[in-house]
């Protein structure tokens, strides 16, 4: 059955929590704007078709580079890879897009993130800029794929991903061939990308060498020889016919794939003891042809996404993502199953799935719960969510891609650098199963966090909103409160009160924070002041009202705010989510 959904308009509070998991969250605006909508109504807006984004540019010749053959003047390879990576950064972020469509296109980019999280890739692997933008396309494709055609799904992406030369290289495709099999991607297409090894935690252990409860060894061996035989296309020009993207190529001469298995495959009994076998019709006499091969993937496939674990293996991805890493067995039996079931009556399309859990009651339930509660300020930020959420609630807008390419890779370089202190080494995770924050049992988010990386976030917050620091972003805290936060700014309570209501997770409406968080908050606001005769109060009145006309300075209401937000934007509220 479909999950329960949320009922009535979702107020401040849940309407900050869907764009903080459903995008990077959004400005105060946005969230006013939502929080008078329901949750199908705000869930229909952000998943509101847009067009694809403008590709990067090179900026040795002012083009894009990722369509055509290299040229005379192109820059290296390992900076144009750099670019695509710094692009893709500003696509997060909704760069250059109109404001009326900018939070649709970060949801669908929070997909594509979601995607490179499942099936990563890891970039110095790689190594080929064109092959990681092509993979980047073939994601955004499947992003929003509730469309007519009942073919494109994610079942369909699965079969893509596996003809994508940038998966071919970072999982040695290419070196699979008839007679010497090699198993990297035949294994984690099992164990990381579709069936998996059962709910964490949960999952009995195996007495048998071999079985891994819902695949064996047999089954990795099988599916490495239906794989067999495929050889990257780096010039590009191999087209798939359903995403006009490019894709591998066969090894072999003309229309022979020489390099293919072409014995029937005989899975266990975990597959129901199904045998995969060449189609005699698409053959060449009795070798095997690049349409035998594709239709052997596609049995492969099909098979896999006919065992009810890996539809639920692909739900757990999901709600890891947006709702808690932690699973019990009685979620996996009610919220899990449902989301499952709802994949599958929906042709294994994801949007459907996503759709439904951010409009859910449960979905909202981790936003409502008691402070005791695990699911209540459930996830911490990893460095893209707290990058991107800080810049985009205060408005921060990074150069154009298109028409400020070198300022806009400086800008975008100084981010991932940032990013990379803290924990993310983005498009680079150290492990061929991604960032450890989305897989790894029992930590899970947990793993962005340590004495080095929570200093590293502080020292992102400290150096982008200080009035003496000469950093590429600059975040001017004085004039957005002013622009902002205005009708409460003279109250310092009811400032602290109401910048929580939009920064921290855990806020309550009427009763935004505690007591004891107020007056920390307070504390530090007043850190400038408190040693005057007039006492900090009546220094902030003075300096607030007169702001516009006193020499700027960072001791007065410029220095006061900076305190103050150093001090919201380094708690531990706000490394949650």
């Amino acid at each position: 059955m479909p999950l329960a959904p949320f009922t009535g308009v979702l107020g401040k509070k849940n309407a900050a929590h869907l764009l903080r998991r459903a995008t990077f969250g959004g400005t105060k605006a946005d969230i006013d704007a939502m929080s008078g909508l329901t949750a199908s109504q705000a869930t229909q807006q952000l998943f509101v078709s847009t067009a694809d984004p403008l590709p990067p540019l090179d900026p040795a010749t002012g083009k894009t580079w990722v369509d055509t053959l290299p040229v005379s003047g192109d820059s290296e390879e390992g900076d144009l890879q750099s670019f695509f990576i710094k692009w893709w950064l500003g696509m997060l972020a909704g760069t250059g897009i109109e404001p009326s469509q900018k939070l649709a296109f970060v949801t669908r980019e929070k997909i594509v993130f979601l995607l490179h999280t499942h099936f990563t890739t890891i970039q110095e692997t790689v190594n080929n800029s064109r092959a990681l933008y092509f993979q980047n396309a073939l994601f955004r494709k499947f992003a929003f794929d509730n469309e007519p055609d009942p073919l494109w799904n994610f079942k369909m992406l699965t079969k893509k991903v596996s003809l994508d030369n940038a998966m071919m290289v970072l999982l040695d495709g290419r070196l699979n061939v008839k007679g010497r099999p090699n198993e990297n991607y035949a294994r984690e297409f099992l164990e990381l990308y579709t069936i998996g090894k059962g709910l964490p935690g949960y999952v009995p252990p195996s007495t048998i060498p071999g079985d891994y409860i819902y695949f064996t060894e047999q089954d990795v061996q099988a599916a490495a020889r239906v794989l067999s035989g495929y050889d990257t296309d780096f010039t590009f020009l191999t087209i798939d016919e359903d995403t006009e993207l490019p894709r591998v190529k066969i090894k072999g001469t003309g229309t022979v794939a020489n390099q293919h298995d072409n014995d029937p495959k005989v899975f266990s009994e975990r597959f129901g003891n199904t045998v995969i076998t060449p189609d005699t019709t698409l053959l060449f006499g009795d070798k095997a042809t690049e349409a035998s091969m594709l239709d052997e993937l596609d049995q492969l496939v099909e098979m896999v996404y006919a065992q009810q674990e890996t539809v639920r293996n692909i739900c757990r991805r999901i709600y890891r993502f947006y709702v808690y890493h932690e699973i019990t067995q009685a979620i996996d039996n009610s919220i899990i199953a449902d989301m499952a079931n709802t994949f599958v009556a929906n042709n294994f399309k994801l949007q459907p799935v996503i759709m439904e859990l951010l409009q859910s009651q449960h979905f909202y339930d981790s936003a409502t719960a008691s402070v005791d509660d695990n699911n209540f300020g459930a996830l911490i930020k990893s460095p893209l969510d707290l990058v991107l959420n800080t810049l985009s609630f205060f408005e921060y807008n990074l150069p154009d891609p298109q028409t400020e390419a070198e300022k806009f890779y400086e800008v975008t370089g100084k981010i991932l650098e940032s990013m990379k202190d803290q924990g993310m080494y983005f498009l680079n995770p150290y492990d061929v199963a991604g960032y450890d924050a989305y897989f790894q049992y029992p930590l899970y988010n947990r793993n962005w966090i340590s004495a080095n990386t929570l200093t590293q976030r502080y020292k992102f917050i400290y150096d982008n909103i200080s009035i003496d620091k000469m950093e590429e972003i600059k975040i001017d805290i004085f004039p957005f409160i002013q622009q902002r936060f205005a009708s409460v700014a003279l109250n310092p309570d009811d400032l602290i009160n109401e910048l929580a209501s939009y920064l921290l997770p855990m806020s309550q409406a009427g009763t935004e924070i505690t007591v004891e968080r107020l007056n920390y908050f307070k504390s530090q606001f007043f850190v400038i002041g408190k040693g005057l005769p007039q006492g900090p109060e009546a220094f902030w009145e003075f300096s607030w009202n007169n702001a516009d006309t006193i020499p700027e300075s960072k001791d007065d209401a410029r220095g006061m705010l900076q305190y103050l937000l150093n001090a919201m934007l380094q708690s531990p509220e706000y490394q949650l989510f």
